[in-house]
């Protein structure tokens, strides 16, 4: 790479995390396309990732030869900028357990519960685009992580309402199999029988296949899947695919016959972004190979409001047209995929679309899920933006209802 290139990546990755693999290097990226290669634009850093007066500023601290200690100290200053919790995440998700916050884990849904375990808070590669990007940048401040698994465990077995545990982070699948094992045996336990349902959110499939066919432990992750289910538990492999490419080796596809044959059930979801994803034939082509593997299509995201979004975020006017336009071409099989989606602060608010309400252009919204699980599939009104990104930027349309 160009010299020039190669200072925009020391510049960015020392505010945004940047990490890259050889089996994302050698199998996904076709070089001879780069840097307009989607999965290169996917991992590697491009300068508008930051907004100019940042990357100004980094970047003379590195061509001045600054220390590593005072570039490390102004990418700390920079990371409030970037709203590294979305949603208010840290203020409102984090639950109390016996009168102390209960860290590493978010509980924003009745139903849901998120376990970020301290030991699988890296991946096996970064999407630029990743909104848990304050995980993997060495900021305790603004890191989720849990290390007690007994605390957590603690707090399912006295709130009753939860039927769901979601492994996030980072990747979960990043743990060695006897470190998940021991986050997971709890779960199985006859005490926590109403825990019905056991996700683990994972960009492995895509990034490091082997992790499910030939890694030293690749049988005894598989194994505790089988043990799971065998408990009569549903196991759900939440797997991060972001362009149909990463559906073409013969390793992923192995991968995902060896998840299946455990009685996994394996849903594909990603954000919807500019300079990877952004054509309607995307999509579809995603949708329909994963059919094909039997994987289900789950929901197509707006890319969040934090990190990098001003290079990869993409008008809501815009994924309501790739969406429709996707949808449209593939069979029923296909059309589980739900989205265009934002995951914003009151819930997953779904774009249904645009509509002219007595000469009012629109956008007709739904809540999904809901903090408040009233308001779960209540419909609501905004003006037509054209410029609109996220729900900020939308205001209510002729009297309707907004969600708070």
């Amino acid at each position: 790479m160009p010299e020039e290139y190669l200072h925009d990546l020391r510049v960015v990755s020392s505010v945004l995390p940047f990490k890259v693999n050889e089996y994302v290097v050698d199998e996904l990226i076709d070089w001879s396309a780069a840097p307009d290669d989607p999965i290169f634009r996917l991992t590697f850093p491009h300068r508008d990732m930051l907004p100019p007066d940042i990357f100004d500023s980094m970047s003379a601290l590195h061509l001045g030869a600054a220390s590593p200690d005072v570039i490390r100290k102004a990418a700390r200053e920079v990371h409030g900028r970037l709203n590294p919790n979305p949603g208010a995440q840290l203020d409102t998700n984090v639950p109390t357990h016996r009168g102390e916050p209960l860290g590493g884990v978010q509980h924003k849904y009745a139903e849901t519960v998120l376990v970020f375990p301290s030991q699988g808070q890296t991946c096996h590669s970064y999407c630029g685009y990743c909104f848990r990007w304050p995980q993997f940048v060495g900021n305790a401040d603004i890191r989720q992580a849990a290390s007690d698994v007994d605390r957590v465990v603690s707090y399912l077995a006295a709130t009753p309402s939860v039927t769901d545990v979601l492994f996030t982070g980072g990747d979960p699948m990043i743990m060695r199999s006897t470190v998940l094992e021991r986050w997971i045996e709890p779960l199985l336990a006859p005490a926590l029988e109403r825990i019905r349902t056991i996700r683990f959110g994972t960009k492995a499939l895509s990034y490091w296949p082997a992790r499910f066919t030939t890694d030293r432990d690749a049988d005894d992750v598989l194994r505790l899947f089988d043990r799971a289910v065998a408990r009569g538990r549903h196991v759900a492999v939440m797997a991060h695919f972001s362009h149909p490419r990463e559906l073409e080796s013969p390793v992923v596809r192995e991968a995902i016959r060896r998840i299946q044959a455990t009685g996994a059930v394996i849903r594909a979801q990603a954000p919807l972004i500019a300079h990877v994803n952004d054509r309607p034939e995307d999509w579809a082509t995603l949708w329909q190979k994963l059919v094909e593997l039997g994987v289900v299509p789950y929901y197509m995201f707006v890319e969040r409001d934090t990190g990098a979004r001003s290079y990869f975020g993409l008008p809501l006017a815009r994924a309501v047209q790739i969406y429709t336009d996707a949808i449209r071409s593939v069979s029923g099989l296909a059309r589980t995929a739900r989205g265009p989606v934002m995951s914003a602060g009151p819930g997953k608010v779904l774009i249904d679309g645009v509509s002219d309400i007595g000469g009012t252009e629109v956008f007709t919204l739904r809540m999904l899920q809901a903090r408040d699980a009233r308001l779960v599939g209540r419909q609501f009104l905004a003006h037509h933006d054209p410029a609109a990104e996220w729900l900020d930027d939308l205001r209510p349309a002729l009297g309707s209802w907004w969600p708070q």
